[in-house]
Order: structure tokens, then sequence, then C-alpha cells
């Protein structure tokens, strides 16, 4: 993945994951802070430990002014590199971006449960990911499956989440076969899966092969089963990384890494069919340096898409209208290196982005109805952010 080689596949010896501690700053007392207030929203950052990152740092969006103040860290998590959350609010799952898992060519997937309370991780179990170098971790629309993307591996693995929140043993795995014309293309690179709203389809894509595949899902069994058109092709070289369904579940938006586009896809949730509406640069006319695209969400309210990108160092915002056709709006610097990832807090009032390589999180004030982003001038100090997830609902 371009520069992401050395921190993801470069640190290949990293194995093992040690035993998981929530610190609390010495100055601030377990009784100091005010949770779960209406005007506040909490935030969790993932983070390359073997670049320096703490662990899962947890930390607390004020809504008045979008300043973010750390609380607590998770210690000894091994490369938690992508986090998601079941839609109660109970329990996180990190994958740990390893290639040496218990003596096996996999990394791993951590469940924890979060204390209602003080929103602290006690780490419930870890399963290996059943590929190398896991890289995203989603939950499924109904809260019973967790879903794995192996980068490394070229795979997708499912687990059932147990009563507990912790994880069984896998229910399936789908290896992805093929390559690319890029040199980062060399094989197939799974890096994304997600079911839709209705929970009848997951889709995942695979960097490697330039591919979007399609399955159906048995949310009972947890089984992807294979559909007619098993996938949507991008262009070649594009190399798909991240995609997001827009509110109304009729288009979905793939960021494509390695040619810096942005698709937009017309979606029909009930054949579970992709069909291209537009394709268009994430980067500005005339731009020519080398950078690569990361993350791609969409407001709120359906009107606008964000994509990052990495080595321009932006945040592009492109308007959305009722086709599904895209517009561009603005190109904004994320005030940092590396926009690996960023998110929009649930009201949509705030952006905030994951600047890996300048170890920063910044928050930017996001106007409802232009789209556009403002820096506050403001930011968290975090080692090697790759992550973020808000807790959208009170536990």
């Amino acid at each position: 993945m371009s520069e992401t080689k050395l921190t993801r596949r470069g640190f290949m010896k990293l194995s093992g994951l040690g035993m998981v501690a929530m610190t609390l700053p010495d100055r601030l007392g377990m009784d100091a802070y005010p949770f779960a207030t209406p005007t506040e929203y909490y935030l969790y950052v993932g983070s390359y430990t073997s670049a320096g990152g703490e662990g899962i740092t947890l930390c607390r969006l004020s809504m008045a002014t979008g300043i973010l103040q750390k609380v607590a860290v998770t210690r000894n998590v091994s490369e938690p590199s992508f986090l998601a959350m079941d839609h109660k609010g109970r329990y996180l799952y990190a994958v740990n971006e390893l290639y040496s898992y218990q003596g096996t060519s996999s990394g791993a997937v951590s469940a924890f449960a979060v204390n209602p309370t003080t929103r602290a991780l006690t780490l419930i179990n870890q399963r290996a990911s059943l590929g190398a170098g896991p890289c995203f971790v989603s939950v499924d629309a109904n809260d019973k499956f967790v879903m794995v993307a192996n980068y490394s591996g070229g795979n997708v693995s499912v687990f059932p989440i147990q009563s507990n929140g912790g994880l069984g043993a896998s229910t399936d795995t789908k290896q992805f076969q093929g390559s690319g014309p890029h040199p980062n293309q060399n094989g197939p690179h799974a890096h994304q899966i997600v079911t839709d709203a209705a929970n009848q389809y997951a889709l995942a894509a695979d960097l490697g092969t330039d591919k979007v595949m399609i399955y159906r899902f048995d949310g009972a069994l947890g089984k992807l089963n294979a559909t007619t058109p098993a996938s949507f092709s991008t262009p070649a070289g594009a190399g798909p990384r991240h995609f997001a369904f827009h509110p109304s579940g009729k288009f979905v938006f793939v960021i494509n890494e390695l040619n810096s586009t942005l698709l937009s896809l017309a979606y029909d949730g009930t054949r579970g069919t992709l069909t291209q509406v537009q394709g268009i640069s994430t980067l500005p006319a005339g731009y020519t340096g080398t950078s690569y695209c990361a993350e791609v969400r969409v407001s709120p309210d359906g009107r606008f898409v964000y994509g990052s990108n990495r080595g321009h160092d932006s945040i592009v915002v492109f308007a959305v209208d009722s086709l599904g056709r895209l517009t561009l709006v603005q190109h904004v610097s994320t005030q940092g290196l590396w926009p690996r990832d960023f998110i929009l807090d649930p009201t949509g009032t705030y952006l905030l982005v994951a600047n890996q390589k300048s170890h920063s999180i910044v928050s930017f004030k996001r106007d409802a109805t232009t789209g556009k982003l403002t820096a506050l001038g403001t930011s968290l100090g975090v080692t090697a952010p790759t992550s973020l997830l808000v807790a959208q609902t009170p536990v």
C-alpha cells in the first residue's frame, strides 16, 4: 500500500499480543469525567504500536468547541490499526495488524468489553484473523458477526459474536485470487468488508485485483455466499481501498488508493449489484506529486462525500445529487502528514482527521449547507494514529 508497506508489511517480525491495561492520566480521577452528556462524544483512536503508538486511545470531543481531550489509553495491544463497535456501544473490536500470531502466518482480532461508566476497555478474547496483516474490521448490521479483511493474506473472514461479546471460531473465510498492473498489486489485498443496512449483502474491496466482491450474507450462519455477478471491477490499477454507503442505501462510493479517484456506484440492494454512475479525481487539476487515497465518508444528511489524500495531505469535498453525481466543492489541507483516517461526528458538525505521520488529530468545523471544512486551529497529539471510531450510542 505504497508507503504503508513500511508500517504494514515492514513489521513482519511482530508477533504475540500482550495483556491489556487501561491507564488514566494521574492528574484526573475516575470521578472527574462527566461521561455521556448530550454535549460530548467519545472517540477511540487506533494506532501502530510498532511506530510508537500507545495502543487504543480514548478521547472526549466537545460539541461546543470541537476540541479533543485525551481521557485514557488501553496499552499493551499490538498494532490495533482499525477499530469497530457494535451498534449498542457495548463491545469494541480491533484488528491486530500482525504477520505472525501463535506460530501461524496470521494477524489477530481482539474483542473488548466497554465499561458503561468510564468507557475503559477490558479484553474479552482474541482470535487469529486467518490471514496476515489484517487491516479492517466491521460488525454486521444485526450485531451478530464480526468481519475482518486481511490485507497481506488476501482474504476476508467472519466470526460470530458470543453472548459476552467475545469472538467464536470463524464461520467463513473467502480467499481472493489474482493481481493487477500496479507494483502494489502483486496479489490479492483485501482492504474492507461491510454488510449493507439490510444485512442481505456483504461487499469487500480487493485493492490487489481491482474488484469489489459481492456476497449474499447469511446472517444466521455467518456465511458469505456467491452471487451473480460475483464482483464489480474498477479501472485497472485503481486499487479500491474503502467504500461508504449513502444513507439512502442507493449508492456506494468507492475510493481508489492507487489512482486517486472516487467512484459513485448505484447500488441495487435487492439484487446486490453495483453500476457505475461516475468516476472523478480526488486531486486538484494539475497536481503531479505522489499521493494515495485512504478513507471515504458520507455526511449524515447524504449531501456530501469526503475523501482523504495521503501525499497531497488533503480532504476533498464533493456534493452529491439525487442521481449520485459528484461535484467538486473543496480541497482543504489536513494540517498534517498522511491523513490515514478521518471521521464525522454523528451530527455532522465536526470532521476529525488522523494524520499518521505527523502524529496528530486535527478538528474541522463543517458547514452543513455548503459542506465546506474550516480548520479550528486545534489538534491533539497522538502517536501514529490510524483509525478513528466515534461511540455513537451512550452505553
